[in-house]
């Protein structure tokens, strides 16, 4: 009944000639009419683990502790931090061991030696090679500066307000791919993009300059203009017919009667783009609940790994009217988006992004940590033989991905089996992190 209506709207909307954003609008007027069916909601899932993705979010996690530490000694003035300043860090650098432990895992990244006054206050800096990849990553951040500061304008275009709070920024600062000091260096260099306030609460925030049309298209709108389905993008923007997510289902799922039936009923809905107003859209209606499936897939496709910790999202929660348990989507839709519960948190990333246990666009940030993570593995198991076990000039090979491709494989053989562990959703959905 409700694809009825829909397609009585659009011969209506054909006849009389509109331009695309009115017709678009029009649709966005009726929610009460169209979209009130919440037969979606009704349909319950069971979580599904995909070891591939899992392997991965478990590896980046130290990759992730590894780049912080980097970057917290390069900040430091003395060029070395103490076992007792970082002795509080583990639960801010997502580890599951002490932090002093987990620097001697790896003598390739970080230099242990006593401290000048006490011989026994164990100290840490940067080794020659860890030095050497960072510059090698400092390049990347000027080489692709413009690519760092349209995804930092987009996310500020997602908030209702363009505005967010620096402490909600800073924790997406690794996903997202910013220099570590870009509020310091980058944002200042772009006035006419970006600005420093202060909110009513005396909060530090960031501040959109002013609205880029030029950036005001979603992901998958620019995947779909791009790519094969071209002719479907432009019959979705003269409103004749809906703008369909990309899904990859876990084994078993996509063969669901129940399942298949949802999903079309789903795709068939009007696409909201994360970057229009969505104040007129019943917050109760199906259609907002596709509204915030697209915010989502934007957030995380704006991430350079396409996943991020549910908790980094939870903080923007209402400056991207989202609704208060939108957390139940990333379950609810398991054919876009992945929730995975590795390493004593959960991080959600969206599966159209990975194949074959790897990226399928990587970023070329994301090949330089990979290269950062093969010194880290080396470190870890030839530590007797510590800083000088990796020549220099291998450090500047930019082909390191036979290990990268071997632990592919082998997560994909795991992956074979992921029908074997299903869980109850109850146990996934609007949990509390341990972070």
């Amino acid at each position: 009944m409700a694809f009825k209506i829909r397609h009585f709207l659009f011969s209506i909307l054909k006849s009389q000639n509109p331009t695309p954003s009115e017709s678009h609008n029009l649709l966005l007027l009726l929610p009460h009419q169209c979209h009130q069916c919440r037969g979606i909601t009704r349909v319950r899932l069971k979580w599904v683990k995909n070891r591939s993705l899992d392997h991965i979010i478990d590896t980046e996690t130290d990759l992730k502790a590894a780049c912080l530490l980097k970057d917290a000694i390069k900040r430091s003035p003395t060029g070395f931090l103490t076992a007792k300043s970082v002795a509080d860090w583990q639960k801010l650098l997502g580890l599951t061991v002490p932090v002093l432990r987990f620097l001697r895992r790896y003598p390739t990244l970080f230099h242990e030696f006593p401290h000048t006054r006490y011989a026994n206050f164990p100290c840490f800096k940067l080794t020659d090679t860890a030095l050497l990849l960072d510059s090698q990553e400092q390049s990347i951040h000027q080489d692709r500066e413009s690519d760092t500061v349209e995804r930092l304008c987009r996310l500020l275009m997602m908030m209702k307000t363009r505005t967010i709070e620096l402490q909600s920024l800073y924790p997406l600062k690794w996903d997202l791919g910013l220099p570590d000091d870009f509020a310091k260096v980058l944002v200042p260099k772009y006035p006419d993009h970006f600005r420093f306030i202060k909110a009513s609460n005396g909060v530090a925030c960031l501040r959109l300059a002013e609205w880029r049309e030029e950036f005001a298209a979603s992901a998958l709108e620019r995947s779909n203009e791009s790519g094969k389905l071209g002719n479907e993008y432009r019959q979705f923007k003269r409103g004749q017919t809906a703008l369909a997510f990309p899904m990859s289902f876990p084994r078993g799922y996509g063969a669901q009667k129940k399942v298949k039936t949802w999903m079309e009923e789903f795709q068939k809905l009007p696409y909201i783009s994360p970057y229009e107003d969505s104040s007129k859209i019943d917050p109760n209606s199906d259609l907002m609940e596709k509204r915030v499936v697209g915010v989502l897939h934007e957030m995380l496709s704006l991430t350079i790994h396409k996943k991020t910790k549910r908790n980094y999202l939870r903080s923007l929660r209402e400056e991207l009217n989202l609704p208060h348990k939108f957390t139940r989507i990333f379950t609810r839709y398991p054919g876009i988006f992945y929730l995975s519960l590795k390493c004593k948190t959960t991080t959600v990333a969206i599966r159209e992004g990975y194949r074959r246990g790897k990226l399928v666009n990587p970023h070329p940030l994301v090949r330089a940590r990979e290269k950062f993570y093969h010194v880290m593995r080396t470190g870890l198991l030839y530590r007797g033989k510590g800083v000088n076990l990796l020549p220099q000039q291998d450090i500047l090979l930019d082909d390191m991905e036979d290990e990268t491709e071997q632990e592919g494989s082998e997560a994909e053989e795991d992956e074979a089996g992921d029908e074997c562990y299903e869980e109850e959703i109850s146990e996934v959905e609007d949990g509390s992190d341990e972070e």
